[in-house]
């Protein structure tokens, strides 16, 4: 029996044969909620509820359609569900407080599909992105979801229409509006909001930014900024723009007296990431202080997102480093 292949007596089929036949899609939906929601925990509650409502309604699957698409329809209608509880009104003013990392060694979980699958494309790098995901929580809930089934997942209008009790002429100008939206929230060129494949030309980058961090050298850092740089450090509100605005945020918190770093390289949501470890001389050790995801275009750091320690442990990052330097 193939993955998506409905059994006979669906609705009495016993939890072992349902969880072999849904959960191995668990990945590839979290990252459809996190897209929604622009959450790792609350995609997390989402897949939660999505099994169990797919549980709860298996009976409901007529085998019209794979598993696997009748778990993303359950999946979209829980973030629609969720979005109305939690976030009643979409992000405003470039900013997503609700914003966290996705780590790149989960993201690695997704199954390997065809290089010319949509969704095997949009995950490999843009849509996952932390540009993107900012922007798609600046829509209202119904256009995201059609945004992110027809131009992420690739499903047909009238799929989507069906899933939302919408018209096919209304999803398609809920479709219209969303792109419009992204592009109000998104850089003009493409290749400004996306880093792209990384190259020796940014590992190099990110190694002098990690350096001139960890020596606290402002004007180093300063040098690596390109001019209309943004800088926003989520759940904590503000998002500077602009080299001069940035780098003054970072003298008048006091980064250049910060104690002794040290710097562990990492990845999140396909783009390079430092994480940040402050010395602690009551601990005797480093402990965890911030990450930062970094976007590079053009040989420039275009966008800077700082996460607290408490992503630290999603992250698979150590929990303490040692005053040697050894682990």
């Amino acid at each position: 029996m193939s993955a998506d292949t409905r059994p006979a007596g669906w609705g009495e089929v016993d939890e072992p044969v349902f969880s072999g036949l849904t959960e191995r899609h668990r990945r590839e939906l979290h990252v459809h909620c996190y897209r929604m929601l622009g959450s790792f925990e609350d995609a997390e509650d989402a897949v939660q509820e999505t099994f169990l409502r797919a549980w709860r309604r298996r009976e409901t699957y007529a085998g019209r359609s794979t598993v696997r698409a009748w778990l993303y329809r359950i999946a979209t209608n829980t973030c629609l569900d969720l979005l109305a509880k939690r976030r009643p009104q979409p992000a405003t003013g470039g900013e997503v407080p609700w914003l966290q990392p996705y780590p790149d060694r989960l993201l690695d979980e997704l199954p390997a599909g065809d290089a010319d699958e949509p969704e095997a494309v949009a995950v490999a790098r843009e849509t996952i992105e932390l540009a993107y995901l900012v922007a798609v929580q600046h829509l209202a809930p119904r256009p995201r979801a059609v945004l992110i089934l027809r131009d992420v997942l690739g499903w047909p209008a009238r799929d989507v229409a069906e899933l939302l009790g919408d018209s096919v002429n209304s999803v398609n100008s809920a479709l219209q509006r969303a792109r419009a939206g992204m592009r109000a929230h998104l850089p003009a060129e493409r290749q400004d909001w996306t880093g792209g494949d990384e190259d020796a030309g940014t590992r190099e980058l990110v190694r002098r930014f990690t350096d001139a961090s960890v020596a606290k050298d402002v004007d180093r850092l300063a040098a690596l900024l390109r001019d209309d740089v943004r800088c926003s450090m989520p759940p904590t509100p503000g998002l500077q723009i602009g080299r001069d605005a940035v780098v003054g945020d970072w003298v008048a918190d006091g980064f250049p007296e910060l104690g002794r770093l040290r710097a562990v390289p990492t990845a999140v949501n396909r783009q390079p990431a430092v994480a940040f470890y402050l010395w602690r001389e009551g601990e005797g050790a480093y402990l965890p202080l911030t990450l930062d995801a970094l976007r590079v275009t053009d040989g420039a750091i275009t966008e800077i997102v700082t996460f607290h320690a408490d992503q630290f442990p999603r992250l698979g990052l150590p929990e303490r480093l040692p005053a040697d330097g050894t682990e």
